[in-house]
């Protein structure tokens, strides 16, 4: 675990597997007991705690806004009529709730000026 020289708030992670290049909430709740010295249980606590308030908040129907980092919307999407691709029978998609995701001016000018 590195701290970016360009910016000190932000940590970056190397991904141990090449099989899994996603950030996990296992690495999350490691980040947190290595930074900021809680427990592991606790840190898997704050992680899962964060995670469930978003989740439910999403669920409620309301947007979710992080600060420098992004907003994740509840969208409804119309019922539209559809085809199956294989048979080419229409088929009628029923109206359903999306969540998208925007990321912040902040986020995208430090994904932009990243090394590639």
């Amino acid at each position: 675990m590195l701290t970016n020289p360009r910016s000190p708030d932000v940590i970056e992670f190397a991904v141990e597997s090449l099989e899994t290049p996603a950030l996990t909430k296992a690495q999350l709740a490691d980040l947190l007991f290595d930074q900021i010295g809680l427990n592991k249980r606790e840190s898997k606590d704050m992680i899962d705690a964060f995670f469930d308030l978003i989740s439910q908040s999403l669920v409620d129907g309301k947007d979710v806004k992080l600060s420098g980092f992004g907003n994740f919307q509840i969208r409804i999407k119309a019922p539209r009529p559809g085809r199956n691709p294989r048979t080419g029978e229409a088929i009628p998609i029923q109206a359903r709730r999306v969540v998208t995701f925007h990321a912040s001016s902040k986020l995208k000018e430090q994904i932009q000026n990243a090394a590639v």
